[in-house]
């Protein structure tokens, strides 16, 4: 085969072949423009350590105090169920309270970029930390459904957007080899957030009242998020990061849609397990105490298993990892919650389901770097934020109207198995890309082309055939 590269700028390369006429025109390699046409020299590398363990430790707590605090949310919803604390309140609507907290986070996402790239990191966090805090101290004066929709719902994901926007893309930025560890570490303050929270949250409803547990917990909240806007450096100039609100060129690429894919289907099988263990405690007849450990251990196993799945990500390939990491959750979501009737063999799904069910959270920042490369993955995960809007809407709300209308639980653990079997689908065919793009570079390099780093410049494009002939080859991706 032979490869004739065009001497213009940005032009694509044309294969031709000269052997046979039965290869598929698909497989053959081509280049697309860059998103940047005049992109700037390669970044210099990052330290892969130093101050970045510091930023490792502040995205740490913020997504304790942000993420983790909304874990607890599942306690909240068990007591609102079971006490009918707001008259005139239906299940469903205290479903959408829960969700609206995270959507609300992911479609804040283009203001709280356009507050990094206009004030800088800093300035987005404490705007987060404002928000957060307001929220929880007006829910603590809600007398009326819509006000908590307006405070612990709307205010509070607010809040936790422009905190989460301003902090997930940060651990990238400093590490290269030890990128995806360093996240999984970020990122398992989630689950210690939602142990302790929800220990706590449960424990101070019965002792001090809800009105007075949305108080404490949003001094606390405040106190840790404040001492980690003023310690946390990105390295945006350094990089020379891609700040845009919306790129969307990014949507022409068949890898991105499958990373966006990847999210839409993750989260809707996620947020069920999150919102839904806590009630399904309830319903089999477990108490109010016990359903409360149970939604604390699904979150204590999260913060044990997200450190080894970055880990094992920098060893086996991070595309690699995310996938199996997926489809073991969706084989224990189908296998194991639905025969989880007593309380022993409940506590012992969510601790091992908890390891990988939130694979997504510790995983896209590292994918999308292998995706769209680290320049852009600021935008790329800018408009992933607003793709995951919809399942973080209705996916808690479509679980509760399936268990409302069936009276059992079976369909809503059906639903969040297939949901996480279908992202890892996904990945599955994002892994034969990524394979066909190795290919495409070395290849290049080999016939005297310089190799270029993906997305800096021209990236190759690998065609349909390719992902899936490619995607269950044993290589590291």
């Amino acid at each position: 085969m032979e490869m004739r590269r065009s001497e213009k700028p940005g032009s694509e390369i044309q294969a031709s072949d000269t052997d046979s006429k039965s290869d598929h025109v698909a497989l053959e390699p081509i280049l697309s423009p860059p998103l940047n046409p005049e992109a700037p020299a390669p970044p210099p590398p990052p330290p892969n350590g130093g101050y970045g363990w510091v930023c490792t430790a502040c995205v740490l707590l913020i997504n304790a105090h942000t993420w983790g605090l909304n874990s607890s949310y599942g306690v909240f919803l068990a007591h609102y169920l079971a006490h009918s604390t707001f008259p005139g309140a239906t299940y469903l609507m205290y479903a959408f309270v829960g969700s609206l907290s995270i959507s609300c986070a992911m479609l804040v996402s283009p203001l709280a970029t356009l507050t990094t790239r206009t004030w800088g990191t800093r300035t987005t966090l404490l705007i987060g930390v404002a928000l957060q805090t307001a929220s929880l101290l007006g829910a603590s004066w809600a007398k009326e459904v819509w006000q908590l929709f307006l405070s612990q719902g709307v205010a509070f994901g607010v809040g936790m957007g422009f905190l989460f926007v301003g902090s997930v893309g940060i651990i990238p930025q400093w590490f290269t080899t030890r990128r995806s560890l360093a996240n999984g570490v970020g990122t398992c303050g989630s689950g210690l957030g939602g142990l302790v929270y929800s220990l706590a949250a449960g424990r101070m409803i019965e002792t001090i009242g809800l009105a007075w547990t949305f108080r404490v917990l949003g001094l606390v909240a405040a106190v840790v998020n404040t001492g980690c806007a003023l310690l946390i450096r990105d390295r945006n100039k350094a990089i020379g990061s891609n700040q845009g609100l919306f790129d969307h060129r990014l949507f022409r690429r068949p890898q991105y849609l499958l990373l966006c894919s990847y999210g839409f289907f993750s989260i809707l099988g996620y947020v069920v397990l999150l919102f839904s263990l806590a009630n399904y405690a309830r319903t089999v007849g477990l108490s109010a105490s016990q359903a409360s450990t149970i939604s604390a251990l699904f979150n204590f196993s999260q913060a044990l298993g997200r450190p080894f799945i970055g880990l094992y990500s920098d060893s086996i390939g991070r595309i690699n990892m995310a996938m199996l990491a997926t489809l073991l959750s969706a084989l224990f979501t189908l296998l194991f919650w639905p025969f989880a009737t007593s309380y022993g063999a409940l506590l012992a799904y969510v601790l091992l389901s908890g390891t990988v069910a939130g694979t997504f959270w510790c995983t896209v920042a590292p994918v999308a770097a292998e995706v769209v490369g680290v320049r852009d993955v600021p935008s790329a995960l800018n408009m992933l934020w607003l793709v995951v809007v919809v399942p973080c809407t209705f996916s808690e709300p479509i679980a509760l109207e399936i268990v409302g209308g069936t009276g059992h639980y079976i369909g809503a653990q059906l639903f969040a198995g297939f949901m996480y079997f279908a992202a890892a689908l996904s990945l599955l065919v994002m892994r034969g890309w990524k394979i066909g793009e190795v290919d495409v570079l070395q290849r290049l390099k080999a016939e005297g082309g310089e190799e270029k780093e993906a997305n800096d410049g021209m990236q190759p494009i690998v065609g349909y055939g390719a992902m899936i002939k490619d995607c269950l080859k044993l290589r590291k991706v």
